[in-house]
């Protein structure tokens, strides 16, 4: 579905961010995507939605390139929910897409009531969207990118802010569904419990790659990279 070919991308500063990333993901895999700070993820998460043109390198989906092509089948949440949430009250703002698709009102609202259902958070369908804390605001902006039904869900932090509850709703969600996603996180607990697969960013080249849980148990690798074991494993 996703594959990026020795990616380059340089700052108006002189900074570069990613000095030839190559990363490939699969129809329907679950792929975490994890670093310390500056390791160039959410640059990379950029220019895979299409935020960002290409300066050197490829980026192919589906066998397609170009900023448009990924702006039309990658949905991507920020790690500010802020700037993502456009409408006044909940339901309004994952009704959104569906209205913008040309779907009536009546049925935009139900399709969005069912994305809240889902995640457990219909009872926020009618709260003013602005007024809500950190972590509902953050699950508020995923429904919104779900509802732009995506062929590629790219999430960058997307348990920051939120409490042990709605960590776990999430978590629930991205395990059941058969969506292809790509994870960027901190959280390597998260990662774990949702993806199959990780990818290890270092100063903008992927440094190594494998499945989940046996690159997550190496501790010498995680720590050359400026990350820590899961707190699972953390006690062994």
């Amino acid at each position: 579905m996703l594959e990026v070919i020795d990616l380059h991308y340089k700052y108006p500063d002189g900074h570069e961010a990613l000095r030839g990333v190559n990363l490939r993901v699969k129809d329907g895999e679950k792929t975490a995507l994890v670093g310390a700070n500056g390791s160039g993820k959410s640059t990379l998460l950029l220019h895979i939605a299409g935020a960002v043109e290409v300066q050197e390198g490829r980026i192919i989906f589906g066998g397609r390139e170009g900023s448009e092509v990924l702006r039309e089948n990658v949905g991507l949440t920020f790690q500010n929910a802020d700037d993502e949430i456009l409408m006044p009250t909940v339901i309004e703002d994952v009704s959104f897409s569906f209205v913008a698709s040309g779907m009536n009102v009546l049925s935009a609202r139900e399709h969005a009531q069912k994305i809240l259902s889902d995640l457990g958070i219909e009872h926020l369908a009618d709260r003013l969207a602005h007024r809500l804390s950190g972590g509902e605001k953050r699950i508020v902006t995923f429904a919104g990118v779900l509802a732009s039904e995506p062929d590629l869900l790219v999430l960058d932090e997307p348990s920051a802010g939120l409490d042990p509850k709605a960590r776990r709703r999430v978590i629930n969600f991205l395990r059941g569904t058969k969506r292809t996603i790509l994870l960027a996180t901190h959280d390597l607990d998260m990662a774990v419990d949702v993806c199959e697969r990780a990818v290890i960013l270092n100063e903008g080249v992927v440094s190594a790659e494998g499945l989940l849980p046996e690159l997550f148990t190496d501790e010498s690798l995680l720590e050359a990279n400026g990350l820590e074991l899961p707190l699972r494993y953390s006690s062994r």
